[in-house]
């Protein structure tokens, strides 16, 4: 008798709100799960239905408290491996420890790709993620790797809401140029700013001066950027390229870590609206007047039945 695939999702307690969501878009309902933490912090997980030859993703979101979900994650998929799931795709939106992808300095460590080994030798076969810091990160896992993009559902939001506006794309420093110059190509060939930063070679790790290069004045500005921690270096781009005469400025990213103080900070520094995605959760306290979040889940979604499907992932993105 031939054995029909089996989908089954799983979700880590990070962020169970997202998982639901992507279930609802695949008409599928995460499978139920027994997970909780002893008195001394070890995590323990047991599914509660069959997982025999299934086709099983596990969505994670590694928010606030993120070696928590970390741990967790790779105790998911070791349940996972021990119960024979036939192939195990771990979907993280938000990659974790993802900043340090090499090194700066000696004995520094390079911990995204000690997370890309650990999934590895936990069971995972294929991993999931949502514009990942550098493109690298890619090559860290020995295994196939699907790198999502927001810029689509982030741009055409920009295009519906600003589109009429003279626009400019702005990378809020020159790591990020890249990204720009794929935003500006999404809206139409903008113009193209950057923050261009100076440093004292005296004062190492200190900028002492800031200046936009580009055409902002009077020009509605999009500073985009891959996500906000503390909100520092966006607040302070929104600010010189105000100060440079720019007419508004729209701040666009994928990942809202929004750790403090950076929901005071992104609410007082003049800018109109900042969109972010649902990667990670935003609580209550962390939310702002001119916040707007846009949900990365249909993506998801499509992408996980692209994978179950033995699709093209790559065919989503394509114009």
């Amino acid at each position: 008798m031939a054995n029909s695939k089996s989908l089954m999702l799983f979700s880590g307690r990070g962020y169970p709100e997202l998982a639901d969501e992507v279930g609802k878009h695949l008409d599928v309902t995460v499978t139920p799960q027994d997970a909780y933490e002893f008195a001394n912090g070890e995590i323990f997980v047991r599914y509660k239905e069959s997982v025999r030859g299934s086709d099983a993703f596990v969505i994670q979101s590694c928010g606030a408290g993120i070696n928590t979900w970390v741990m967790e994650t790779l105790i998911m998929i070791d349940a996972l491996k021990r119960a024979s799931a036939k192939r195990i795709t771990v979907v993280l939106p938000f990659y974790p420890y993802a900043r340090q992808d090499k090194k700066h300095r000696g004995r520094e460590p390079i911990s995204a790709r000690l997370m890309a080994d650990l999934l590895k030798t936990a069971g995972a076969h294929r991993l999931m993620c949502v514009d990942l810091h550098t493109d690298q990160i890619q090559g860290f896992f020995d295994g196939p790797v699907d790198h999502l993009m927001a810029a689509p559902l982030l741009s055409d939001y920009v295009l519906a809401h600003y589109g009429s506006e003279r626009l400019t794309v702005v990378s809020p420093d020159s790591g990020r140029v890249r990204t720009a110059e794929r935003w500006a190509d999404r809206l139409g060939g903008t113009p193209l700013a950057f923050i261009h930063k100076t440093r004292d070679p005296l004062k190492p790790n200190e900028v002492v001066a800031n200046r936009v290069v580009g055409d902002v004045a009077g020009r509605t500005c999009i500073i985009v950027d891959d996500m906000i921690d503390t909100g520092g270096t966006i607040a302070s781009a929104a600010a010189e390229v105000l100060a440079a005469g720019a007419a508004t400025v729209v701040v666009a990213a994928t990942h809202g870590v929004l750790s403090d103080p950076a929901a005071e900070r992104l609410s007082a520094c003049g800018v109109s609206e900042v969109v972010l995605t649902n990667t990670l959760p935003i609580p209550p306290e962390h939310r702002f007047g001119c916040l707007t979040v846009l949900s990365i889940a249909p993506i998801l979604a499509r992408a996980i039945h692209e994978v179950f499907e033995d699709g093209s992932v790559t065919s989503l993105f394509e114009n």
